[in-house]
């Protein structure tokens, strides 16, 4: 996924075989340390294709929860849709390398900043107007905000989209948090600090994770010589484990969804509370 600056301006183009895959010739912004069609003429990179699964595979383990749901009965929100649409978006990139897909993996991530916006802002509103209200300004402003990108194609903008939109996601899930919790334990309208220090901790270990992926990402990029040099030495497949950008999206998966159960929780949590019976509604 398009999410480091950097990448712009530093290339990992050239190799052997980059111009013999079915994609053609890459010419997407970003090319990353993984060698081109090394593996198979059919994907540009293999492992940092493949591991888009990460996020597909749990997409669908919250879809369908249990047997019971799969494959007639989908649980679907925003969210899991969202963390679907990256996944595929983004091993369409990887395995092509071309542009016109490189932005639809980057603005999968923003879809993905969009659908965890649109679950905390309208989890404590009580109206099903101004609810309708919030989430449709919400989405004008990302389709604007897509727009805009689109037509600058700044990849700073977005970066900084996606960065403020986890950002105020992660702000405005401590608020939700500190209203729903109490430290009285009689009050059983309210969340218990045993349950909020859980949600807490469990969004905490997200964003860990998540931050795990992003500093091997970042490793990867610096040491792109050095880490090549050593998959050939160790050979396949064990080199794999070097492809820090796969590991990314595997971490990041597990940390998005994560926090989207999370998430999910609260939203439950404050429509428990406020009384409004939107638990099975909201999307």
């Amino acid at each position: 996924m398009s999410f480091m600056v950097g990448h712009q301006t530093s290339k990992f183009a050239g190799d052997p075989f980059a111009s013999q895959g079915l994609w053609g010739t890459p010419n997407g912004r970003a090319n990353f340390c993984e060698e081109d069609y090394a593996i198979t003429f059919y994907i540009a990179e293999f492992i940092n294709s493949l591991s888009n699964v990460a996020y597909v595979y749990l997409a669908l383990k919250s879809i369908y929860p249990t047997r019971s749901h799969f494959p007639t009965k989908p649980k679907i929100d925003f969210m899991s849709f969202s963390l679907l649409a990256l996944g595929i978006g983004s091993f369409l990139f990887h395995a092509s390398l071309r542009k016109t897909l490189e932005f639809v993996d980057e603005l999968s991530m923003l879809l993905l900043s969009w659908s965890m916006l649109d679950a905390v802002f309208a989890a404590d509103i009580s109206s099903p107007s101004n609810r309708r209200l919030v989430r449709g300004a919400i989405a004008v402003f990302h389709i604007i905000f897509c727009a805009v990108y689109l037509q600058t194609v700044n990849i700073i903008i977005q970066v900084v989209g996606f960065l403020g939109g986890m950002i105020i996601t992660g702000f405005k899930s401590h608020y939700l948090l500190k209203g729903l919790k109490t430290s009285d334990p009689t009050d059983e309208k309210k969340l218990s600090e045993a349950k909020a220090k859980n949600l807490t901790n469990r969004g905490w270990d997200a964003v860990y994770v998540s931050l795990f992926g992003y500093l091997l990402w970042n490793i990867e990029f610096m040491y792109c010589s050095e880490l090549r040099a050593a998959k050939a030495a160790i050979g396949l497949p064990t080199s794999w484990i070097f492809e820090f950008h796969g590991w990314w999206h595997v971490l990041t998966a597990i940390g998005a969804a994560q926090f989207m159960d999370v998430a999910r929780e609260m939203r439950a949590e404050v429509r428990r509370q406020k009384g409004t019976g939107q638990e099975k509604k909201e999307k």
